[in-house]
């Protein structure tokens, strides 16, 4: 099982839920789940935000594999800065 944080700015698309345990392979399979257990979260999934892997953060890499026992957190996506 993976433990899988969401960011307190989704809890009014989950019911309030923040932590949870699922059984995934990959971020795809990840967000399917998500979207599956709460439909009003799907459209935000894949749009703004990124995935840390146990300490590791991924931006727009659906295929990215989730190891057994990994700690998940979804997070708003890193944009670029402005130059000096």
């Amino acid at each position: 099982m993976t433990r899988v944080v969401l960011p307190a700015s989704l809890r009014a698309f989950t019911g309030g839920e923040t932590e949870l345990d699922l059984d995934v392979a990959d971020i795809r399979q990840l967000f399917n789940q998500l979207g599956e257990r709460f439909p009003a979260l799907k459209p935000h999934l894949e749009e703004g935000l990124a995935v840390a892997i146990d300490d590791q953060i991924y931006q727009d890499t659906l295929t990215e594999p989730i190891p057994p026992g990994s700690e998940v957190y979804l997070v708003p996506k890193i944009a670029g800065g402005r130059g000096p």
